[in-house]
């Protein structure tokens, strides 16, 4: 069975900028929710910093939409190919 490349690599990238951005917009309502979480992620971002603006929290999130659709097409392109072509029983 193979994995899709579109379909993983949009799954993955809505799957962590949606993290990023439900734990971004909930740091701007209570100020101490995922403050270590959002410094990490400052810290591999470099146009993210986690000073809790509305305008940080979109950057966070559209690095990581970025981030998570590289990461996922990279992952079903080695899935794929360590599957090969094996035919199903």
């Amino acid at each position: 069975m193979r994995l899709s490349l579109k379909g993983m690599t949009v799954a993955s990238g809505l799957l962590w900028g949606g993290g990023i951005l439900f734990v971004g917009l909930i740091n701007l309502v209570k100020p101490t929710y995922g403050v270590s979480f959002l410094e990490m992620i400052s810290s591999v971002y470099p146009w993210f910093h986690a000073s809790r603006s509305f305008v940080d929290v979109v950057i966070g999130t559209v690095d990581a939409l970025i981030d998570g659709a590289i990461a996922g097409l990279l992952f079903a392109w080695l899935y794929n190919l360590s599957a090969g072509n094996r035919k199903e029983a």
